[in-house]
């Protein structure tokens, strides 16, 4: 085909010169044999990481990639555990090196190499030997290895050993041999995650000992050291519950947690005063942040126990509304979502579940009368709570029907969370003001990023009812841009991403905000919905290089790069940034802080410190922290 070439007469402002457009035919590359790859495992890994351990990130956030790294090995060692080999795993994490002892069987010696390098190779697939393994797919070592710059294994069993080195998923030193001294048997992991794939990371601690602990409350009698630091469980998922929610020292703990543990399933619940549900699930010791089939399963089984026991049809949201629980099940063959295991999929547990939560559901309240009469005040207060709201609601009809089709200071995308794959990339943008919502429409990608722009300042609903909302036309848009009203089901996007400037009012609007989620929508943080923007603070520009710098020290880094005469920037908001320059920052390089919350038991003390009413603490803690800039 040849070119085609038009001729078209341009705007009088370019004057009378014809312009020429040549569209050119596109020579494609030769598709034959040669052009097809074939990659080895680890090869494969390490190009398409996001497929075995999701994000990578640098550490910052508890799901970064460096974690899930530091969770595939210690489930190895856990599910020995399981098995009933070895009480005891070590974990030491210093200085970006991670090492891993368990004291189980050990892998069989003339494996070992295969194990960590070969994928679909374990035995793991073999039901007596594994019988509830979270690794069913014989890829965590494998990507571990593959992710790392430094990789070793070593296994000993019965007085011998046998020893691998790998750098980067290549091996480089092998042997094997008698043990010079005696060793109990199991398996030494040591890895260094590769700074190639994840840059400049760093462990934080805090999220290594959660984790720690988490697989403590998961397999009760473990014992875990992290740092030399011991860690154990008696009371399984009591003992998770308690740390979140404070126990029986925190008054806005109901009644003493619940317990129960059957042979496929564990959970504990209480009520709180807090809104919302706080739920935390899991499946072969695997965290499954969102849900599944098990976590519904055991809902619906709760509520008819508690039908069961009352002798009433209460409603499900009057009987959940402040609950706390957590729950796990054992399955031979979970299936799950993805790699990464965030939600479980299998459909036909759902009738074993519900009946067994709901005959112990039961049971436990029989025997717990008091405890019992608690619950049934909290679902009375519930509902006359509700009955109040709906009285409220009425009065927001008219405002509702108004807004039914156009929300105001929305600016909607295409796609939402419903929609499938799509749906998952979607981005809802809170921001101050029309300044930033202009720089940030012309710039978004109106098929997935939505813009929902504040007037100013929204009110502090700390310690006010959930009534409050519908009194407050501005978060009541928001809520309802968000499709949460009635349940957080109906969530329209996969992130919420608070976008304010980098300045005392921002910061004061973000508290705000946060304050909202809170104290009604808690799950939409705990669940990792919430996020910060973050935006540049200086443009540093030259006759060449033009450089965005988020922090005062990338700023001077970047004046020494681009060199003498340069023009340096600072931006105070987000307005002022032009929306050909912000579309790099909400695009595929978009930094988000996510929003996390260590324990369920501290948001409420913080809440009330930082936005209650303006306390003698608070105000000591401002004198004391005041700082002179004169």
């Amino acid at each position: 085909m040849p070119p085609l070439v038009r001729k078209m007469r341009p705007p009088p402002e370019y004057g009378q010169h014809i312009w020429e457009f040549v569209l050119k035919e596109k020579k494609s590359a030769v598709y034959d044999e040669s052009k097809i790859q074939t990659l080895s495992s680890l090869e494969h890994i390490r190009l398409r990481t996001g497929m075995y351990i999701g994000r990578l990130g640098d550490g910052s956030n508890p799901d970064d990639g460096i974690y899930v790294l530091l969770k595939e090995v210690i489930d190895n060692a856990v599910d020995e555990y399981i098995m009933g080999n070895g009480k005891n795993i070590e974990v030491e994490i210093k200085n970006g090196l991670v090492k891993v002892r368990d004291f189980g069987r050990g892998i069989p010696l003339g494996k070992l190499v295969d194990c960590v390098s070969t994928i679909n190779t374990g035995a793991k697939y073999n039901d007596d030997v594994f019988q509830f393994s979270v690794g069913l797919n014989g890829v965590g070592t494998k990507a571990v290895n593959a992710l790392s710059s430094h990789f070793r294994v070593v296994s000993v069993r019965d007085g011998k050993f046998a020893e691998a080195v790998f750098e980067r998923g290549n091996l480089v030193k092998e042997r094997s041999g008698k043990l010079k001294e005696d060793q109990k048997n199991g398996v030494f992991v040591e890895f260094r995650p590769d700074e190639k794939i994840f840059g400049a990371y760093q462990f934080n601690m805090e999220f290594a000992e959660k984790r720690i602990k988490t697989y403590c409350w998961l397999n009760t009698g473990l014992s875990l050291k992290l740092n030399g630091k011991k860690y154990v469980s008696e009371r399984g998922l009591f003992d998770l519950l308690w740390e979140e929610t404070g126990g029986e020292n925190d008054a806005s703990c109901l009644y003493p947690a619940a317990y129960y543990k059957g042979e496929r399933i564990e959970f504990a619940f209480t009520h709180t005063n807090n809104y919302g549900e706080a739920y935390f699930s899991f499946v072969n010791g695997q965290y499954t942040s969102d849900g599944g089939s098990h976590l519904s399963a055991f809902k619906e089984g709760f509520l008819k126990g508690v039908q069961a026991y009352f002798k009433k049809d209460y409603r499900s949201e009057d009987i959940r509304e402040g609950t706390t629980a957590a729950v796990a099940v054992k399955l031979k063959n979970p299936i799950f979502e993805s790699q990464t295991k965030n939600k479980l999929g299998n459909s036909d547990i759902r009738s074993w579940i519900v009946q067994e939560c709901k005959d112990a559901v039961e049971d436990w309240l029989h025997k717990n009368t008091e405890a019992a009469k608690k619950l049934e005040s909290k679902i009375l207060a519930n509902e006359s709570l509700r009955t109040e709201l709906n009285s409220v609601k009425k009065e927001a009809r008219e405002a509702a029907k108004k807004i039914a089709i156009k929300i105001p200071k929305l600016k909607d995308c295409k796609y939402h969370l419903e929609d499938g794959k799509s749906g998952g990339e979607t981005t809802i943008f809170i921001t101050e003001g029309d300044s930033a919502t202009g720089s940030m429409v012309s710039s978004r990608d109106v098929m997935t990023q939505a813009i929902f722009s504040l007037r100013g300042k929204p009110e502090n609903m700390h310690g006010k009812k959930r009534a409050a909302i519908y009194r407050n036309d501005e978060l009541y848009n928001m809520m309802m841009a968000l499709g949460i009203e009635n349940a957080l089901e109906g969530l329209r996007y996969a992130r919420i991403v608070i976008a304010t400037d980098a300045d005392f009012d921002g910061f004061h609007i973000r508290n705000l905000l946060l304050t909202f989620f809170l104290s009604y929508f808690e799950e939409l943080v705990t669940g990792g919905k919430v996020f910060i923007l973050e935006t540049p603070l200086f443009r540093v520009r030259g006759k060449k290089e033009t450089r965005y710098c988020y922090t005062e020290k990338e700023r001077d880094e970047a004046v020494k790069a681009v060199g003498s005469g340069c023009e340096i920037t600072r931006f105070k908001g987000l307005g002022e940034i032009s929306p050909k320059e912000f579309g790099q920052f909400i695009g595929a390089g978009m930094r988000l802080v996510p929003v996390a919350v260590d324990t369920l038991k501290k948001v409420p003390q913080v809440l009330t410190f930082y936005m209650g009413k303006n306390t003698p603490e608070r105000r000591e803690y401002i004198m004391k922290n005041l700082v002179n800039t004169d």
